[in-house]
């Protein structure tokens, strides 16, 4: 647990170092905060006491960002070799892989928690349902979550960045959208299968304020799944 601890705070710190955090934050807050008070169905056009318009926003906006996160964790490491120095040290592949998966993730909650000035803003504007808010709030970490462990193993089968990144958008934009449309095209159990594959079904169960076993199971699956093949993508490369 220690070193998952050091390799998080290493991590983490270099995100801050390399102003990549900073950048991440103040697009996010920019993106999210422009969508959410100021344009198209932002929270005074609909005129409801509601954050939903900010969990749509964010919903997209941390689809594109994670992938630009997670495409240096391991594949420039790869590239510079000092992956080699890091697997030599007593750590495990695990420990590698966790420790720079919940960096991300810190990072993440990061910039959540500087959207937490939007809760108090709506919640003086009117009646605003709280637990609903909080369900936002964990579907879009779950759905970081996710798509940080899919963004890992896209860094662990190459030492571009930038293929890095297109892969981990690739297999993302599967669950993003691909299964949810593909669901609406098929029915009986074909359609059920590509439906219960479709992260945004799951997502949008979640920030209704719906907190359903079903949907914490396939987040954990998929967080478990990604964070499995990066794991195996490393061990395979060193007894290679």
């Amino acid at each position: 647990m220690h070193a998952i601890w050091v390799i998080t705070k290493r991590e983490l710190q270099s995100f801050f170092d390399s102003l990549i955090a900073y950048i991440i934050l103040i697009l996010f807050l920019g993106f999210s905060g422009f969508f959410t008070w100021l344009f198209g169905s932002d929270i005074f056009l609909v005129g409801q006491a509601s954050l939903q318009s900010f969990f749509g926003v964010s919903y997209w906006t941390l689809f594109f960002f994670i992938p630009a996160l997670t495409m240096r964790l391991l594949a420039e490491e790869k590239k510079t070799g000092t992956i080699e120095l890091l697997l030599t040290k007593a750590v495990t592949d695990r420990e590698v892989v966790i420790g720079k998966f919940l960096s991300t993730l810190l990072l993440v909650c990061t910039a959540l928690l500087f959207t937490l000035p939007y809760v108090v803003t709506v919640y003086n504007i009117g009646n605003m349902d709280l637990g609903q808010v909080l369900c936002g709030y964990l579907g879009l970490i779950l759905m970081s979550a996710s798509y940080i462990s899919i963004g890992l193993y896209a860094s662990s089968v190459t030492s571009n960045q930038i293929v890095a990144f297109l892969l981990a958008l690739f297999i993302g934009l599967f669950f993003h959208i691909i299964f949810e449309v593909l669901a609406a095209n098929f029915s009986g159990v074909i359609g059920q299968v590509l439906n219960t594959l479709s992260l945004s079904n799951h997502f949008e169960s979640i920030s209704r304020g719906v907190v359903d076993t079903r949907d914490l199971i396939y987040f954990g699956s998929l967080i478990f799944i990604g964070l499995f093949l990066s794991e195996l993508s490393l061990t395979k490369r060193n007894t290679d």
